[in-house]
């Protein structure tokens, strides 16, 4: 999860080489902390946090999957 995290990330950002994901797990429940160059941060949000929903989204869809 945390590489495919890391790939979408990097597609959007202008600096790539900066991007970290840390992944662990809290109460059973797996967290991706996402790091990228403070001048990114608002790429990887979007507007009115649009894009980081969608990752959440599409991280979660994923998830599901692989796990069954």
């Amino acid at each position: 999860m945390r590489e495919l995290a890391s790939t979408l990330v990097r597609g959007l950002v202008r600096e790539p080489g900066r991007v970290r994901v840390h992944e662990r797990t809290v109460r059973d429940r797996l967290v991706l902390e996402l790091s990228v160059h403070p001048d990114d941060r608002g790429r990887v949000i979007g507007r009115q946090g649009r894009t980081a929903n969608a990752l959440r989204t599409l991280l979660s869809a994923c998830l599901l999957y692989t796990s069954d």
